[in-house]
């Protein structure tokens, strides 16, 4: 289902689930950024329509004794005929510098390409500095932050790749 994935592990569409085990590993693999508040945020930002609605655009990544290893959760924009969007993408620190979110982005971008979209649009947060990074590593461009874009007092970076 996904090209490029290190030996041991395997990619698949999510279930419902699998919401639980996404939300789990939330805290540890963001390292508590943003304290209290952002472990709140993050968990806001995933409820279960996500893992019922949009499952054949998403992905989970597991190991081979089913240890959940990294997700990306997106979908196609309903309202911008050529965009699609990602939502929220994971992966194990563990397994970072592996290629593993490059893969999971190269499976979405070929979907979308499949549904006939040009762009591909997300955000990350300005304190997550190795997000950002990643994504430019991958050809998207960075707007500047703005503010209150999910919300009074919550702060994005949007970011656009043309495919």
């Amino acid at each position: 289902m996904i090209d490029g994935l290190p030996d041991g592990l395997t990619a698949r569409h999510p279930t419902v689930e699998d919401h639980p085990r996404v939300l789990a590993v939330l805290e540890t693999w963001w390292g508590g950024l943003k304290g209290e508040a952002g472990a709140l945020e993050r968990a806001l930002l995933l409820p279960r329509l996500y893992f019922q609605h949009f499952t054949t655009t998403s992905y989970v990544v597991e190991h081979r004794d089913g240890q959940l290893a990294a997700f990306l959760v997106g979908f196609m924009s309903q309202s911008e005929p050529d965009t699609a969007y990602v939502h929220f993408v994971g992966v194990d620190p563990a397994l970072h510098g592996r290629g593993i979110g490059q893969a999971l982005y190269g499976a979405f971008f070929e979907l979308a390409r499949a549904h006939g979209r040009r762009v591909v649009r997300c955000v990350t947060s300005p304190e997550n500095t190795a997000s950002q990074a990643f994504h430019t590593r991958l050809g998207f461009t960075a707007s500047t932050p703005v503010e209150d874009y999910d919300g009074p007092g919550l702060t994005r970076v949007a970011f656009t790749r043309v495919l």
